[in-house]
């Protein structure tokens, strides 16, 4: 039978049509007013993000919509993000907040939304009546058609199709519905079945090949679209929301959105979008299809998995403290290459190229992002530190926020060393959460003192306690601070001296049996004393910030 044929024998009577949805429902014309062209410059990029909350906000997602929202600006254009929340049985809890602080955080929030955006709403599952005028649409057209396939049924399609080595799926002849008997689907929609929506495959499909250009990829070529997808999901559900390929295509249109940047591998998924805008009669968008960000394994590489890899989460970088121009100047720089060699204030305000984006996927290296961020860290001033600092303990370090509000200046005091007026700053915070690590013991909220001469952190250094002891009693009887670092160490160099200490390292190697230890292990008793380690900036750097009311209360602690 010819294809005009079947399609006029099939065709539903337009009033049983009109009869599946609601009677006030537009005409597509009026969907058009409503959301009309936008008035932009030549060459404006109107392109969006689609996150899903069915889950945390992969940091793959914050690098599309970098790319998204670079190309957008620098082109005067739009960048908006829609809520992809068709899938409500999936949906987690948290998701959308966790949106929200992702978006704030990184400082790529949407330049429309449902408060300042006249194309909104801006979540799907706010939108059903737009879909459901297109879907009337194509059933009155003879692009869509009612489904009443069972799962079993569909079960048996796919079983005897693997049996046949055919490839699966709902097409041609297996689609037991495509040119249904009208009186057939009339009897069930008497009997109340439940039923899909599908769309029309353009006959002819299977094996045919379709091309397509990409911006990142160039011209590419895939298999055309055979199956015949579902485009409204069941009647017996509420709302009657869409699929994600039929939502995307009419929000795309309606929104005006006319460049699509998406990961790869939305790439099999062109031929069938290509034949729903056809379908619909809307203009074609221009893709744009970016490689996903790639972990290093042992024997290679895989995909940054939300499953295996905490760093896939967005979270895990908020949480950690990660400065939020450090993470984002490094995922431009795995964009494009070029921007990783320039200054990162440079690199930030430089535009993304969409055409030197490759087309392999770049690897994610945390130490690389550690060492960038440490060197951003270091060229801020300790007052901006602290303040990162205080805002990032406030939700992930209460105790360390309270302690660094009632302690500011000596805070600042503390940043300072090593890193105020040198021409090599320290670079041993490299994100937020180091804090109170590298820091935490110039505070006495934060930091245990020595529990004596015998003290498991001063083991170590294999000093005789009671020489520890007397030689930390006699500094405190003594001890002044004195600006000259110098004339400081020298009061501790003249002690260890009368202590028995040797001079020097190569001295007390010469004969250990004669001395105590030598310089070094006497310098490091009073290091262990105020700092709790062996490892620390400048002593006497240190002692300035503490003040030497605090530098006596530790050395008593050595003392007692």
């Amino acid at each position: 039978m010819p294809l005009e044929t079947r399609l006029t024998s099939s065709l539903l009577d337009p009033a049983v049509i009109d009869g599946l949805f609601p009677a006030d429902l537009p005409e597509p014309e009026h969907w058009e007013r409503r959301y009309p062209p936008r008035q932009l410059p030549g060459g404006a990029a109107v392109t969006r993000f689609g996150p899903s909350p069915t889950g945390f906000v992969h940091i793959g997602g914050i690098y599309v919509a970098t790319i998204d929202r670079d190309i957008a600006t620098h082109s005067g254009g739009v960048y908006l993000v829609r809520v992809e929340d068709t899938d409500q049985s999936r949906e987690v809890e948290g998701a959308l907040a966790q949106f929200a602080r992702a978006f704030e955080y990184f400082g790529i929030r949407p330049d429309e939304d449902d408060q300042h955006g006249r194309y909104g709403p801006y979540r799907q599952s706010q939108r059903e009546r737009l879909y459901l005028t297109y879907v009337r649409e194509l059933l009155c057209q003879g692009k869509a058609y009612l489904c009443f396939a069972t799962k079993d049924e569909l079960a048996e399609i796919t079983a005897r199709q693997q049996a046949a080595k055919l490839p699966t799926g709902y097409y041609g002849s297996w689609a037991i519905w495509r040119d249904a008997d009208p009186a057939a689907v009339h009897a069930k929609l008497a009997d109340g079945w439940p039923y899909v929506v599908r769309f029309r495959a353009p006959d002819g499909a299977a094996g045919q090949r379709v091309r397509f250009t990409d911006i990142i990829r160039g011209e590419l070529e895939h298999e055309a679209n055979r199956n015949d997808t579902v485009i409204l999901k069941s009647s017996d559900q509420s709302p009657r929301l869409p699929t994600y390929h039929f939502a995307h295509a009419v929000d795309d249109h309606l929104m005006r959105i006319n460049l699509v940047i998406r990961g790869d591998e939305w790439i099999s998924s062109v031929p069938l979008h290509r034949q729903l805008f056809d379908a619909l009669g809307f203009e074609q968008v221009r893709y744009a299809h970016v490689a996903p960000l790639m972990k290093q394994i042992p024997g290679g590489k895989r995909k940054l998995s939300k499953r295996s890899d905490p760093e896939a989460s967005v979270d895990f970088y908020i949480e950690a403290g990660f400065p939020a121009k450090a993470v984002l100047y490094y995922l431009r720089g795995l964009a494009n290459g070029r921007l990783a060699d320039m200054p990162l204030d440079q690199a930030l305000a430089t535009p993304i190229e969409l055409d030197q984006c490759g087309v392999a996927g770049p690897l994610v290296d945390l130490v690389k992002l550690e060492d960038i961020s440490a060197d951003y860290i270091a060229t801020l001033p300790g007052s901006q530190v602290l303040d990162a600092v205080r805002i990032w303990a406030a939700q992930y370090d209460p105790e360390l926020a309270e302690v660094l509000t009632a302690e500011s200046d000596l805070a600042l005091r503390a940043l300072a060393v090593e890193r105020d007026g040198v021409p090599n700053p320290r670079k041993d915070l490299r994100k937020w959460s180091d804090f109170r690590v590298t820091y935490g013991f110039f505070f006495s909220q934060l930091f245990p003192p020595l529990a004596g001469p015998t003290d498991e952190r001063l083991q170590s250094l294999n000093v005789d306690a009671t020489i520890a002891a007397s030689f930390a009693h006699d500094l405190i009887e003594s001890y002044q601070y004195l600006d000259d670092p110098q004339e400081w160490f020298n009061q501790i160099r003249e002690l260890a001296a009368k202590h028995g200490f040797a001079a020097s390292a190569k001295e007390y190697k010469k004969n250990p049996d004669a001395y105590p230890g030598s310089i070094r292990e006497a310098s490091q008793l009073i290091r262990v004393a105020l700092t709790g380690s062996t490892r620390s900036p400048d002593l006497h750097a240190v002692a300035n910030a503490l003040g030497s009311a605090e530098v006596l209360r530790r050395l008593r602690a050595l003392d007692s």
